[in-house]
């Protein structure tokens, strides 16, 4: 028969309608203002934790709706932003810096539905309000320091395979290093040696001055290996320090091939962030020279294989250029004092790192080993290519004489106050990034504009939606009514799939990408709705101009939706942030609009109309 479904059809419609319910209604309870307590390494949150919390809000007049600890955080609901504020602060500064202070909006979804996984949709930055960085990579000093790097490398295996040359330095084009020898056959012994375990570098040699000169560059799939690498390394480090800041919900992502998008959602003083963010600090670790006399170091008789720095008092001190250790190995360093009250960092070592300090140490108990303080700082000025100058600072934060064998754990004093150590610490358990980044672009969005962002986007929905439905009901008369039904079971659809995504954000633009599908998706039902008024007219029966309406119209719906999918699925794959955001909502609404206005449709119209033979004329 004609316009009739099978039973099982309408069941699977009840199901996903039920479905869509579900997860959509998380989103009409709201959330509450929050503050989220979290540990650092070291500290731990517990019962205790909670009462003094407790203790500390009702000292400042703050009554919470809630506190409660869960997988070792604190979260305390608050019942305005008022209250918010003047917690975090509150509790920032009385709890220490052994914990994390965070502002949160937290949901008050009902215990049911958070069972079955309901959760209200995440807000992008421009809805909820916070700060927007757009941070560039310095990839000139990323392959500097790969070039160093290699430098050392190259020096070690030369020496342990005791094959000798003249002199080892970076090459003027940047991509690599030249090494002198004395003679022909050492070169070729070392090409022999060196080439092999150095897949992705060009070799090449010729005699200068009675000297045999090889040169190893990078080629350009190395080059270009190597700057992906400390983008992806930059990207891992600064997600580190998000966390470390303790922002709910951060997004850090690339963007191009040299840049990264932060943004932080709930955070209005940026200080804080842009000292932590962008900061390029770490360690190393040299044995300092005692040989040399200082005056001679300054008056330049000094050896090839030792460095001045200055301490940061200015003075004056001589260190090899052999790098015991860099950050890249230290897993934790948490600030504190010493037995005489001073600043300390504790340092924790990786098992490789923790092993170099040993062998080094047990060798050199009694002699001095110096700790470097490397910070890459913005100056201000452009280079020829309009990226931004970035200044190195490099000075002895100590230098302490070896006691004992060292290990995996140790100190370094010498700072000159509590908030120095405890910032430096914060970057070296966050790690070293690899190479600098400057903020190229800062946007701050108050919580009162996303708000008004939300309120404006709603309005455009609601009105958008009203001359829709009233135009489908003045037209197509009960079929309109049928129509608009599918149009807000489609709106539903869409919430109920985002809010399910894992990770999945509504943006302004994705709002739009809402609006922009409350007008496409009608679009379906016009041209079966007219394909229905053709076949009428041709003096078909009403059962059989419904059913040829529907199979004669799908092809044309399938390529005008498959099009518009398609460009979004290219805005996706080369956009970012609001893009994303915006092809996004574009991809999900042109699938439930499918669904809606064809699958959903047409079950209400073979519900209403179909297989009945009594129909004389329909309202359409």
């Amino acid at each position: 028969m004609l316009n009739k479904y099978p039973l099982w059809k309408y069941l699977l419609l009840g199901f996903i309608v039920l479905i869509s319910l579900l997860y959509a209604a998380p989103n009409l309870y709201g959330e509450d203002p929050a503050i989220q307590v979290s540990a650092t390494r070291g500290a731990k949150v517990e019962l205790a934790t909670l009462d003094k919390v407790q203790d500390l809000l009702k000292n400042a007049n703050i009554s919470p709706k809630s506190a409660s600890l869960e997988n070792g955080q604190i979260l305390i609901r608050l019942n305005s932003s008022e209250d918010q504020l003047i917690a975090r602060e509150t509790l920032g500064e009385q709890l220490g810096d052994g914990f994390i202070t965070a502002l949160n909006l937290a949901p008050s979804t009902p215990a049911w539905l958070e069972a079955i996984g309901g959760a209200p949709l995440k807000l992008g930055l421009d809805l909820r309000g916070g700060v927007h960085f757009l941070m560039e990579v310095d990839m000139d000093e990323a392959v500097s320091k790969a070039q160093e790097q290699m430098v050392q490398d190259l020096r070690s295996e030369l020496r342990e395979q005791k094959i000798r040359f003249r002199g080892i330095r970076k090459a003027n084009n940047e991509t690599g290093v030249i090494l002198r020898f004395s003679d022909e056959s050492t070169l070729a012994k070392a090409i022999d040696h060196l080439k092999p375990i150095n897949p992705g570098y060009q070799f090449s040699d010729k005699e200068e001055n009675s000297e045999f000169i090889l040169q190893i560059s990078m080629t350009e799939q190395k080059l270009k290996s190597t700057k992906e690498d400390a983008l992806q390394q930059n990207l891992s480090i600064l997600r580190n320090r998000v966390n470390e800041l303790g922002v709910a919900e951060p997004l850090v992502q690339r963007q191009g091939v040299d840049r990264i998008v932060v943004e932080l959602p709930g955070i209005q003083d940026t200080a804080r962030a842009k000292e932590i963010l962008g900061a390029t600090a770490t360690l190393e670790f040299h044995p300092a020279d005692y040989e040399t006399d200082i005056n001679d170091a300054l008056a330049g008789r000094l050896p090839s294989s030792s460095v001045v720095y200055k301490d940061r008092n200015g003075r004056p001190v001589v260190v090899k250029k052999k790098i015991i250790l860099t950050g890249n190995h230290i897993v934790d360093a948490q600030s504190s004092a010493d037995e005489y009250g001073r600043p300390q960092v504790s340092i924790s070592l990786d098992s490789k790192g923790g092993s170099k300090m040993s062998r080094f140490t047990k060798h050199n108990i009694g002699k001095p080993m110096a700790t470097l303080f490397i910070e890459y700082l913005p100056t201000g000025k452009k280079k020829a290519n309009g990226k931004a100058e970035i200044e190195k600072r490099e000075e002895i934060a100590n230098v302490a004489t070896i006691q004992a064998q060292l290990g995996r754990s140790f100190r370094i004093t010498g700072l000159d106050n509590a908030a120095e150590a405890h910032n430096l610490a914060l970057l070296l358990r966050a790690g070293a990034l690899i190479a600098p980044i400057q903020i190229v672009e800062e946007r701050t969005i108050g919580p009162s504009l996303g708000q008004q962002n939300i309120d404006n986007g709603i309005k455009a929905m609601a009105y958008g939606l009203l001359a829709v439905v009233l135009f489908m009901f003045v037209y197509y008369r009960k079929f309109g009514v049928v129509a608009n039904a599918a149009l807000l079971f489609n709106i539903v659809m869409i919430v109920g799939v985002m809010s399910m995504i894992p990770g999945a954000t509504l943006t302004l633009p994705g709002i739009a990408g809402i609006v922009l599908t409350v007008g496409m998706a009608v679009d379906a039902n016009v041209l079966i709705f007219e394909r229905i008024r053709e076949e009428l007219r041709a003096g078909k029966s009403i059962q059989k101009s419904i059913h040829e309406g529907y199979a004669n119209a799908f092809s044309t719906i399938a390529d005008a939706n498959i099009t518009t999918l398609i460009t979004a699925i290219i805005l996706f794959a080369v956009g970012t942030g609001p893009i994303k955001g915006f092809a996004v909502t574009l991809m999900i609404g042109i699938a439930t609009s499918m669904f809606t206005s064809i699958f959903g449709t047409r079950a209400f119209v073979n519900a209403i109309w179909g297989g009945r033979n009594d129909i004389k004329k329909l309202s359409i």
